[in-house]
């Protein structure tokens, strides 16, 4: 089984702390639309034997596309490829955008999952963040959604400064506060959250914001004591937490994101979109005007990258260790040599002695101690430079 991908480049605003390819001008937006319509039908040959299991809008804000875009978008894939005759279509959306008429029309057309993009409850959060919606917009979408939607996921962000702070001495969000961002959730019976530590990337609005004293770096001791609280609570609530930063109740694990992390194949569409098919990556250019010039000329504006046995094996240490499933020490032997299975037993062994990592039944997990720490305990066990 296999997957399709689908990058919507536009938003409504930008996001202080985010750094994904997008725009904020829809001038292109019908261009666009027939562009991506066009890599999927370029691209049918690269799946022809494989079935389509999961379709997954994201961006970007994918709800600022009409309900026509989305339908054509979706009718080209089944044209083009073999579809599973249930698949899990999810759509992105931002709770402006979720109108009761909205919804109503994207039940009809098909899309029966949705990843709402809340990240917090609290106004002064959204507006440090720079989010299009307001709390009372948050709680309101999500009102309606339950009405039409049994599988929902919603995003929250942790570990976010005190807006009423300034420079560094400003506080953090409570663990209270925190708390209560959770219990809002799970007030509506959501059955997924993913959830993630705020993070400063380079290029970003949060980033000069910092620089310039107005708001506080985050912390990262506040971010941790805020991960435990969200695993025990989520755990507590019948929640499993079956990725670092996703939980999900029974039969509500993302389908799509899923895929990813146990390694299947999946076909990036879209500007910036990546792909992967098991031997190889490839990314297409992030770059709007590029993307539909070279579509306009019946070429793919991807660059292609053949993954060595070092890069999979490094790959499926990372995927690996952030999910339930673990690694499986039998199968690193089996696909990458016993050269691999000797370095990954000496690496992990001072993880194991700190209470990090554990072996069990042949599967190497990072402990409840050690989640929090989890990429930073993988990017030890990479395997690097062996020519």
């Amino acid at each position: 089984m296999s997957g399709i991908y689908i990058h919507i480049p536009f938003c409504k605003q930008a996001c202080n702390y985010c750094d994904f390819h997008f725009s904020t001008s829809m001038k292109k937006k019908e261009e666009m639309v027939l562009a991506l319509a066009k890599e999927l039908q370029l691209r049918k040959g690269e799946f022809e034997y494989e079935i389509i299991e999961t379709i997954y809008f994201g961006g970007g804000t994918p709800s600022r596309l009409q309900i026509a875009d989305i339908r054509f978008l979706i009718a080209t894939i089944y044209e083009h490829y073999t579809i599973v005759e249930n698949p899990e279509i999810t759509l992105e959306a931002n709770p402006d955008d979720l109108s009761e008429s909205y919804l109503l029309e994207l039940k009809g057309i098909g899309v029966n999952r949705l990843s709402i993009g809340i990240q917090s409850f609290f106004e002064e959060d959204l507006k440090l963040m720079n989010r299009a919606h307001d709390s009372a917009q948050a709680k309101k979408c999500l009102e309606i959604a339950t009405r039409y939607f049994d599988n929902i996921s919603l995003d929250l962000i942790y570990g976010i400064p005190d807006p009423s702070q300034n420079g560094e001495q400003a506080k953090q969000m409570s663990n209270e506060r925190w708390q209560q961002n959770i219990e809002t959730a799970l007030s509506f019976g959501i059955p997924h959250i993913s959830s993630y530590a705020l993070t400063v990337e380079p290029k970003t609005a949060l980033n000069k914001l910092i620089q310039t004293g107005k708001v506080a770096s985050p912390n990262d001791e506040v971010a941790q004591e805020h991960f435990m609280i969200l695993v025990e609570t989520l755990e507590a609530n019948g929640f499993v937490h079956y990725e670092l930063s996703n939980f999900g109740k029974e039969n509500y694990f993302s389908r799509n994101n899923s895929a990813y992390w146990l390694g299947k194949k999946y076909i990036g569409i879209g500007p910036s979109a990546h792909s992967y098919n098991g031997d190889s990556r490839s990314w297409n250019v992030a770059n709007n005007t590029l993307y539909l010039k070279a579509l306009q000329n019946d070429e793919l504006p991807n660059e292609v990258e053949k993954l060595t046995l070092e890069d999979r094996y490094n790959e499926y240490i990372m995927t690996g260790l952030r999910t339930i499933w673990g690694v499986s020490l039998d199968r690193i032997e089996q696909e990458f040599g016993s050269q691999y299975l000797d370095y990954l037993k000496q690496q992990s062994q001072k993880f194991i002695v700190d209470g990090l990592l554990s072996i069990t039944d042949g599967i190497l997990k990072p402990t409840l101690k050690g989640k929090f720490l989890t990429d930073g305990i993988a990017s030890d066990l990479f395997y690097l430079n062996l020519e």
